[in-house]
């Protein structure tokens, strides 16, 4: 067997555990995390394949799934994801949350072509504002990754690997309270908050650094944000971070049954990252019965991430090599 042919063959099985119903969450997810690796790092055929592979997964009733899948489309450099996250967008019977993750993923490739359907859905009468929200932050963007303003600018090397909805704010020598003052300032654009809130982010990490704990002290004051949008993308960026200083504010944000559940489900799934942390588990266990279907699959594969951090495995994915296909 060739090593395309046994590439082929993986990503086939792979897709098979992620589009399976009857397979568990958690084991749907590795298998999707396996997919996002190959479609990035992978080309020609075998990217094409596992992209087709992941946008296979939107027929799942789950909207967490849904939203990860969208998500790992946006991350995987590769315009063949364009058609599917472009359908989910337009598509107004799916989940808002995928929805939105969908507008966001657009935004991640960075691609001019997309910027006509994100302003139509940002200005579209009667959208839900996360939409609105997302598509200004898509657009700005798309827009900067395209400017000769992104060409003069200085970043700083991220410990994050990810394609972020927005960069972090040039290197300079912003405080954590002038960068605080930013992501607060609800005047301010959402883009230009969100730039503050990756710098943030990036002075949080290594967790050792003098700024870290200041930083995530001043990341959670987003939670008290109006926007479901921003108060979500904090939650994202504890869950990078994986700070044992942002437990509290996560654990309150998780525990808000009043609050929307795009923002406690990546609570929960960043305090899934914290799982070698004592009282972590604990505090997920007591929402697997939540009200919110979406905050209880999260639940349950938060508390699979963090039985992996406390194995010490090496990757949270099925190893790419040998996947293990759910009977």
């Amino acid at each position: 067997m060739t090593s395309e042919t046994s590439k082929l063959a993986t990503i086939a099985s792979l897709r098979e555990s992620l589009c399976s119903e009857s397979t568990p969450l958690p084991i749907r997810f590795r298998a999707l995390f396996s997919l996002k690796h190959l479609a990035r790092h992978e080309t020609g055929d075998e990217a094409i394949a596992a992209i087709n592979a992941i946008a296979a997964g939107f027929t799942s009733p789950s909207a967490l799934l849904k939203h990860e899948l969208a998500y790992c489309l946006g991350q995987s450099a590769n315009l063949a994801a364009v058609a599917p996250l472009q359908e989910v967008l337009t598509d107004l019977q799916q989940d808002t949350m995928c929805r939105h993750e969908a507008a966001e993923a657009l935004g991640a490739l960075g691609d001019a072509g997309n910027l006509e359907i994100l302003r139509q859905f940002r200005d579209r009468e009667g959208e839900d504002v996360v939409i609105k929200e997302t598509c200004e932050i898509a657009i700005d963007r798309i827009e900067w990754e395209n400017s000769e303003q992104r060409k003069k600018e200085k970043l700083h090397q991220s410990d994050f690997a990810s394609v972020d909805p927005a960069p972090p704010m040039p290197e300079s020598n912003q405080t954590v309270d002038e960068l605080e003052k930013t992501l607060m300032d609800t005047d301010a654009p959402l883009f230009l908050r969100y730039r503050a809130m990756f710098a943030l982010r990036d002075l949080a990490s290594p967790p050792d650094l003098p700024t870290a704990v200041p930083a995530v002290l001043a990341l959670a004051k987003g939670f008290a944000d109006s926007s479901a949008l921003f108060r979500h993308e904090i939650a994202f960026v504890f869950g990078q971070l994986s700070h044992p200083a942002s437990i509290p504010a996560l654990t309150m944000a998780l525990s808000n049954t009043e609050e929307a559940s795009m923002v406690r489900h990546e609570a929960a799934e960043a305090l899934g990252s914290l799982g070698e942390e004592e009282g972590v588990e604990d505090v997920l266990k007591r929402f697997l019965h939540d009200k919110e279907k979406v905050v209880r699959d999260s639940v349950i594969v938060a508390l699979d991430m963090a039985e992996y951090e406390q194995s010490h495995q090496a990757e949270y994915a099925l190893i790419p090599e040998a996947p293990k296909v759910a009977a």
